[in-house]
């Protein structure tokens, strides 16, 4: 008797999870004030006015909430049908090939294009792109034996993971995405079934492979050259107080000099040109400043609000697609906010990573509410299906 295929609506009845929603708001809000203060001095430098970024930011901020709404009604059970994951994952590939090779170059890297008036940054949408796609394939991986676990949830996976590789890392010089990429899907893997000493050998080569890579390339400016250099800038920040070592000891002085209740909003005095893009990467420097260690703890505890409600929703999750899709986003938000505020403590040598609902950026909070959509929508399809029984 053939089985009967599982049909699925467009959109998804039910309730979702109000909580994942309020912190993502709180977030976003929080953001978008810190923003307009850490950027208007950068603004009014540019010649523009004070509200600059601001403005921009808000705007993609409302169409991120609007797409967020729509895929949180999306019933995402449909991007797991097998034509729809392979076009996901090869029209990523083609986009991010494209993009590195006749993409908008800044800073020795190709990664952006330009649509209109509005500049894009692919590999941003990617990390929401692959979450889908590996959720897809690695879902039922444990009801399989361990002889294809390995293979289907261990080896395919990797394998696929060398085109997206080269064509962000090495053709879009972009190390933040594909760590963050690699991570998530790792996390994933382990997640659908994948044993963790299946990673110790190939994580092994690759912390080697890192390391001779920047080392061949230390006394380059290209490839890994700088990227070696901003170890040496971590070991050792007070070696080049004004050169290498300039934005990293301004987020410091930043930090520091906000104490326990802050400046007051507005106040931030290294926003003042003294820290580097303010409103970019080292925006919680400027937080840190101007709300204390109070707000500061008080936008982490948000941050791990989300992550917990993000967890919660995986293991309440009625499929293994669902759980995984859950695990991609929640470790896509957890993983870049903590390298991000790792980054500009100088916990760890200085990387692109955008601070979620805060960094500038039209791309990254496009791709982080859409992210949160889906988790939404896995958590409608969660309680509708409680509320029937």
């Amino acid at each position: 008797m053939a089985k009967k295929t599982k049909k699925f609506s467009l959109f998804i009845n039910g309730k979702f999870d109000y909580s994942i929603l309020i912190i993502t708001l709180l977030l976003l809000s929080i953001g978008l004030i810190i923003l307009l203060s850490a950027s208007a001095p950068k603004s009014l430098s540019e010649g523009e006015n004070s509200y600059s970024y601001f403005i921009k930011q808000g705007e993609f901020a409302i169409l991120g909430l609007i797409l967020m709404f729509i895929l949180s009604k999306f019933d995402y059970r449909i991007l797991k049908t097998k034509g729809i994951k392979w076009m996901i994952y090869f029209a990523t590939i083609a986009i991010l090939i494209a993009v590195g090779i006749v993409g908008i170059g800044a800073g020795g890297a190709r990664r952006w294009i330009q649509i209109g008036p509005i500049s894009l940054q692919p590999s941003e949408f990617a990390k929401v792109a692959l979450i889908v796609f590996y959720a897809a394939i690695l879902s039922n991986l444990k009801e399989k034996s361990k002889i294809k676990r390995f293979v289907l949830g261990f080896c395919i996976p990797l394998v696929l993971l060398g085109p997206i590789i080269f064509a962000i890392y090495i053709l879009q010089n972009h190390f933040s995405a594909t760590l963050i990429i690699v991570a998530i899907t790792c996390i994933q893997m382990f997640v659908a079934g994948s044993r963790l000493t299946y990673f110790f050998g190939t994580g092994a080569v690759g912390i080697v492979g890192v390391f001779a890579y920047l080392l061949k390339s230390s006394t380059s400016s290209e490839g890994g050259g700088f990227r070696f250099s901003r170890i040496q800038t971590w070991l050792n920040p007070e070696a080049d107080l004004t050169g290498k070592a300039w934005q990293i000891n301004q987020s410091l002085y930043a930090i520091g000099s906000g104490g326990m209740f802050g400046l007051g909003l507005g106040n931030s005095k290294q926003k003042y040109l003294y820290l580097p893009e303010p409103q970019n990467d080292f925006i919680f420097a400027v937080l840190a400043e101007e709300l204390g260690f109070f707000g500061s703890v008080l936008v982490i505890l948000l941050f791990i609000l989300f992550v917990w409600r993000g967890i919660v929703i995986a293991m309440k999750a009625q499929d293994s697609f669902g759980t995984l899709i859950a695990i991609g986003v929640t470790t896509m938000i957890g993983l870049q906010a903590l390298i991000n505020l790792a980054v500009v403590t100088n916990t760890i040598p200085v990387t692109g990573m955008p601070l979620p609902f805060f960094s500038s950026g039209g791309s990254a909070m496009l791709a982080d509410l859409a992210a949160v959509g889906l988790l939404l929508s896995v958590s409608r399809n969660n309680k509708k299906n409680a509320s029937s029984k």
